[in-house]
């Protein structure tokens, strides 16, 4: 045992041979381990690049398959006919659920598993091997153009749900692919931009919810963010990738890159990136198969990337063997509930649950063309699709409809708003449909504004005066201002509740469901109250994250303002009490409880949230944070003890002096809540730093009174308070230098050509790469491409099919290097 052990420990140091320490403790992993061995450099090579646009490249000779990936992270989106990572293309039918900001309302680990096992066994059914979802990355701000793809502001949350959708996708014999590491915030410049975080700010926000879901559900796959991080691309970032992801937090799966986000072979490869896609990509293999010939890249390095991809492949291979069964109508079923329950009810004057004999005004497009999904990567094309308005009839109700406004476009007129509010007043309440249209909110691109559109926001306030009895449904991806609502009578909000959101909403209004969901982010009352205001997106390339670790509610309690919506809020058409808290020390953590009882007249749902407050801490940090939530269902009258486990991660900080995890002793307030302004109990806990006085290592604080005053901001924060100035210090050494626009370089970006008359006219060749797919665009998707185009990279081409050496000799021609440059246009294997 004691040579096995030092076995293991001279392994385990070495982080480009680690793997083969890996590979002997399981069956997959020794298999891909032999086969590595048995592999030419050029076969093994080959591995690292993808075949085509959704798959890897096999080795027939060698009873390799293909892996076959597909995007899904709320439902799939398997292409057969015409490919792309932007949702151009159609795909074949599948379940749409909500998406992932929708579903995180829930705060239901169990059902979000359960939703990740149906996505599952639609991949197996369409014989795709990796999913590719979820995404755990954080809201910075509300105007992230991709938000409704991600589940919270909350690390804790975020990677508590991501497990669980990772646990369900890969409890079906499918792999999950969890994106997308790290700091991709903004879809601004997203393939070119530097998210520059301070050490602290990256530990304990953007990458904890990656490293729980690594920990504790083992994806098969992680896929690096197209965006630099702290200088240095993260598909090519060895502290990222080899140093935190491998070595600290234990993952021994594949390394896949984002689409067209690999910067540089050589590097990647170097630094822990398994596969570059999309393929195919013939430069990408040659110029590691050469670098390893030159000594330039370390046989280990391919070595351990072909392990990755082998042990990828022999996984999918298992899991297509698994049993499994696909029941398309039962995953209808599935959404439906899942709407439900992530349905957030933000106000209730009484009004809901409608009665049935109302006539009831059913107002706004989005009744009989309801926005349900996000646009992009994402996009399904659902199996099966209903509406509210189709809900509304076959719920039997007495209804009318007007249009309200232009679905597409969200532009009202007189005759339209005319229409609405004469059917509103001859009604007895009046339900209107409004919220974000596709083009407000999309990958790719960021939100300018947090407002509806203007005939959203005029056809509400008109209706509410025409009949004071109205409810308002919300349908978007993130929140939005909302001067109007005082005015309406309910509001209920749906975000983007999948294919069965029509239905969903119409039982809600009329009692058959009673809401239960709870905000997974903060609805600011105006853009000016969060931590950015209106510098996000960030226009420069160099994006400071001067807030540090104030994302979301924690930016809204220290700076002391009032939301409109807080944090984990969210009404019911019944009422609960907590009582009897407890918390003891339980083995190696703690367990928190109460007593929650349902004191209204019908039966529902409560999610208790459980906070940490310090009482006195060596450095600045949150007023409270989440730390464990539980969902309990309860009849009237009834009452249930709630039970919650707290690990060492709800108390511990990262000491960016010591560049370590630390826990201060000291007292904390541990808090029942119902939503982060909603605290219904308290007990106090004391954590010793004496040893064996608590079940975490604690130890003494150490305030720095230096440090307190050159970090003022952080310390007593007001808002607008973060400047560039107090962040330098805070980063604590040299920013990134900022990358100049020439020379030019493969990840210039587009919109750095118009600097040069040659680069004007290389224009062209971005207009012509365009056409061809505007061909299949709504006005609206040309718009949105024009801005994505704006930002892709020149090595983007390569997506489209353009090779690798093509794109090089464009490059040396904008420099000037006019002869190399048209020979490799010419001939891009030059």
């Amino acid at each position: 045992m004691r040579r096995y052990n030092a076995f293991k420990a001279v392994f385990e140091n070495d982080a480009h041979v680690a793997f083969w320490f890996a590979g002997m403790q399981n069956g997959v992993s020794m298999d891909a381990t032999g086969m590595v061995s048995s592999l030419t450099k050029a076969e093994k090579a080959s591995l690292l690049a993808g075949a085509s646009h959704w798959k890897t490249n096999s080795l027939e000779s060698h009873g390799v398959s293909a892996v076959v990936f597909s995007d899904g992270p709320h439902g799939l989106r398997k292409q057969d006919n015409g490919a792309d990572h932007l949702g151009i293309h159609k795909s074949n039918p599948a379940t749409c659920f909500p998406t992932a900001s929708a579903l995180a309302c829930s705060f239901n680990e169990a059902l979000i598993e359960e939703v990740g096992a149906a996505i599952g066994e639609e991949a197996r059914d369409q014989k795709v091997d990796v999913v590719l979802g979820p995404g755990v990355n954080m809201k910075r701000s509300p105007l992230c153009g991709r938000n409704f793809e991600y589940f919270s502001e909350d690390p804790y949350l975020s990677g508590a749900l991501g497990t669980a959708m990772v646990r369900g996708i890969q409890s079906r014999g499918v792999g999950a692919c969890v994106k997308h590491l790290a700091g991709n915030n903004q879809e601004h410049a997203r393939m070119v931009g530097d998210s520059v975080i301070d050490e602290r700010a990256l530990r304990e926000i953007y990458l904890a919810p990656f490293e729980r879901v690594v920990r504790e559900a083992k994806p098969w796959a992680v896929m690096t963010g197209y965006n630099r991080l702290n200088g240095t691309y993260c598909s090519q970032y060895p502290w990222l990738l080899r140093d935190v992801l491998r070595g600290e937090w234990g993952f021994d799966g594949a390394v896949v890159s984002d689409w067209g986000a690999m910067s540089q072979s050589v590097a990647s490869v170097a630094a822990g990136l398994d596969v570059c896609m999309p393929g195919p990509r013939a430069d990408h293999i040659q110029a590691i198969d050469d670098a390893v010939s030159s000594g330039g890249l370390s046989s280990d390095a391919l070595d351990e990337a072909a392990f990755h991809v082998l042990d990828l492949e022999r996984k999918a291979r298992r899991g297509r063997k698994t049993p499994f069964e696909c029941d398309y109508a039962l995953h209808g079923e599935i959404a439906y509930r899942a709407a439900c329950e992530s349905a957030v009810l933000l106000e209730n004057d009484g009004i809901l649950p409608l009665g049935r004999a109302e006539k009831v005004a059913v107002i706004g497009s989005f009744a009989l063309l309801p926005r349900y999904q996000g646009a992009g990567s994402s996009k399904i094309d659902p199996v099966h699709l209903d509406d509210p308005w189709s809900a509304f009839l076959d719920a039997g109700a007495d209804v009318g409809y007007a249009r309200g406004y232009d679905a597409a476009s969200g532009d009202s007129s007189e005759e339209l708003l005319k229409e609405a509010t004469v059917l509103a007043a001859q009604s007895d309440v009046a339900v209107v449909f409004a919220g974000l249209p596709d083009r407000f909110e999309s990958e790719g691109f960021d939100r300018k504004l947090m407002v509806m559109p203007k005939g959203h926001v005029e056809l509400i306030e008109r209706v509410c005066a025409a009949n004071p009895r109205t409810v308002v449904v919300l349908q978007g991806g993130s929140p939005m201002e909302m001067p109007w609502r005082s005015r309406p009578a309910a509001i209920l909000l749906m975000y983007l509740s999948g294919c069965r959101g029509g239905h969903a909403a119409v039982d809600i209004l009329f009692g058959r469901v009673n809401p239960s969901g709870k905000l997974a982010e903060t609805w600011p009352v105006r853009l000016q109250d969060t931590a950015l205001g209106r510098s996000f997106p960030d226009t420069d390339r160099e994006v400071l994250y001067r807030e540090s670790i104030y994302v979301g509610y924690r930016y809204f309690d220290a700076a002391g303002i009032e939301p409109a919506y807080p944090f984990g809020f969210g009404r019911s058409y019944t009422s609960f009490s907590y009582s009897d808290p407890a918390v003891s020390f339980v083995g190696g953590g703690m367990e928190a409880s109460c007593t929650v009882t349902n004191t209204g007249a019908c039966e529902g749902a409560e999610a208790v949230q459980l906070y940490i407050e310090s009482h006195g801490r060596a450095t600045f940090g949150e007023l409270r944070r989440l730390v464990a939530f539980s969902k309990v269902r309860l009849a009237p009258g009834e009452s249930a003890r709630v039970c919650m486990h707290i690990d060492e991660q709800a108390f511990r900080f990262w000491d960016s002096r010591e560049h370590r995890w630390r826990i201060d002793e000291g007292r904390y307030g541990v808090l029942f809540c119902a939503s982060s302004r909603d605290v219904h109990l308290t007990c106090d806990v004391v954590l010793d730093a004496g040893e064996g006085a608590s079940p975490f290592f604690v130890e003494t604080m150490r305030p720095c009174a230096s440090e307190r005053a050159a970090l003022a901001p952080y310390y007593e924060v007001v808002p607008g308070g973060f400047s560039d100035a107090a962040f330098v210090t805070l980063f604590g050494e040299a920013l990134p230098p900022r990358r100049p626009v020439k020379p030019f370089t493969p990840d210039s970006p587009v919109s750095d050509l118009g600097a040069t008359f040659l680069g004007r006219q290389a224009f062209r060749i971005v207009d012509f790469l365009m056409a061809r797919q505007a061909k299949r665009m709504s006005d609206d998707m040309k718009a949105m491409m024009d801005e994505i185009a704006a930002d892709m990279p020149l090595r983007s081409f390569t997506s489209a099919g353009i090779p690798f050496g093509v794109v090089e000799g464009l490059v040396d021609v904008l420099n000037g290097h006019w002869v190399s440059g048209i020979a490799r246009v010419v001939r891009p294997g030059l």
